[in-house]
């Protein structure tokens, strides 16, 4: 591992990532499109909310992926190399175990979840058919997320871009082959996943096989240390807290958006997309903090912990800004094309100003939690989410009944200051903790 930290290095584990997250959205566009060209609405809205549900299920074991990274870089970071392997294999034992229970549970999940979201009789068939397909391919994807955390760890991130681009590639293929050529209709689509993800998770231990030509990988008693483990759920617990916070955040900002009209709904989640824009292109960069500060975290080295968070920081800044000019010229466009309603494009210009904004006041919140998921701080980032939650709840109440939406906007933008000024507040005690 190399001691000097420079503008490459950091570069050369974000890039990768950014390239990979820009694959994501044009699966979902194909998955779409090709059920599309059967020519009914019904399939189109099953796919959507079947493929939602599963999302949904699989993101609650997101913090594998976070408190993965964080664990293993700070082993790295210590020259612990057996513990690098078994951090892995705990991880897939995690995600595996995690995705049986799903399927085990399906039949009461998918009834719970169309409770809450209910949909016609024909969407609702269709979707069920989708995910009692798909569903069975639950292990290999939230064991991903384990085997990306800890290629992200290891700075790796081209393994990572290369898993993601065969994983939707593939799934492209089979999507146009399955749904196009042999007509399977929703059916397809599902069984493209399946295969998908369960030859994902067989090309990333492929791509993690240096792990496995360790012995200790299978050193059962490191493995299942219970000081290990018990750290390795404090983590992750107090991750899923956070993000499950932040969550019910942008759930009740929809939720509220309803109360303004469909129109303005509407345009809240054309401009939303605006932030998930800021975060794919932030995130190689917050992994970038993740490794390397989990690493120098690990080896004890202030300075170092230091520059790796001053230098991933420094270019999500250099991105913040050129995200802001971008939709500070081409906004307007952009909501053009993501809608040809006159009235809802009209409303969302209304609103655009707070996306100009928002990547700039919330660039702290996304590069510190990288710092403190690679410290594994992660009790701060708790507690700090839970106190910018609460801010943004006094927000709501203070803002909304003047402003209406434009107090909804203000006060999530509040809350993404919260969120960087609290955790800034913490970073010396981080720092201090690593000497």
């Amino acid at each position: 591992m190399a001691d000097n930290l420079t503008h490459r290095r950091v570069l050369k584990i974000a890039i990768p990532i950014v390239i990979s997250n820009a694959t994501v959205p044009i699966l979902g566009a194909v998955d779409t499109g090709v059920v599309g060209q059967m020519g009914l609405a019904a399939p189109i809205g099953a796919v959507g909310i079947g493929a939602i549900i599963l999302s949904g299920l699989y993101w609650l074991f997101g913090f594998l992926r976070m408190g993965t990274a964080g664990l293993t870089a700070q082993a790295h970071g210590a020259g612990q190399t057996g513990e690098v392997s078994a951090m892995l294999s705990r991880s897939l034992m995690i995600g595996v175990a995690a995705g049986l229970v799903i399927m085990s549970l399906q039949i009461p999940l998918f009834w719970g979840a169309f409770k809450l979201s209910p949909a016609s009789p024909e969407v609702e068939s269709l979707a069920r058919d989708y995910m009692s397909i798909r569903v069975f391919s639950a292990p290999a994807a939230i064991a991903i997320y384990g085997i990306t955390g800890w290629l992200i760890a290891l700075e790796r991130t081209r393994a990572v871009l290369v898993m993601q681009v065969w994983m939707n590639g593939l799934n492209i293929v089979l999507d146009l082959v399955f749904v196009l050529q042999l007509g399977w209709g929703v059916e397809g689509v599902a069984f493209a996943t399946f295969l998908a993800e369960w030859s994902g998770l067989a090309l990333g231990l492929w791509l993690c096989r240096d792990a496995f030509a360790s012995p200790a990988w299978k050193d059962w008693p490191r493995v299942f240390d219970r000081t290990r483990l018990k750290r390795m759920a404090a983590v992750n617990t107090d991750i899923m807290v956070r993000s499950v916070l932040l969550q019910a955040a942008f759930i009740s900002f929809l939720f509220f958006g309803a109360d303004f009209g469909d129109v303005t709904l509407a345009a809240n989640q054309i401009l939303l997309q605006f932030l998930h824009i800021t975060a794919y292109a932030l995130d190689g960069f917050a992994f970038a903090a993740e490794a390397l500060v989990g690493q120098a975290f690990g080896a004890r080295n202030r300075l170092r912990l230091r520059r790796g968070a001053y230098l991933a920081s420094f270019w999500g800044l250099i991105v913040t800004i050129g995200l802001a000019l971008s939709f500070a010229v081409f906004g307007g466009t952009i909501i053009d094309i993501m809608t040809t309603a006159p009235e809802v494009q009209t409303e969302a210009r209304t609103y655009l100003i707070y996306m100009i904004f928002a990547p700039v006041v919330g660039v702290a919140a996304w590069m510190l939690d990288g710092v403190f998921i690679g410290a594994t701080r992660t009790r701060d980032m708790r507690n700090m989410m839970a106190v910018s939650f609460a801010v943004y709840a006094v927000s709501l109440a203070v803002l909304m009944p003047f402003l209406g939406n434009h107090g909804l906007w203000l006060s999530l933008l509040i809350m993404f200051v919260a969120r960087g000024v609290t955790l800034g507040l913490k970073y010396p005690a981080l720092e201090a903790e690593a000497a």
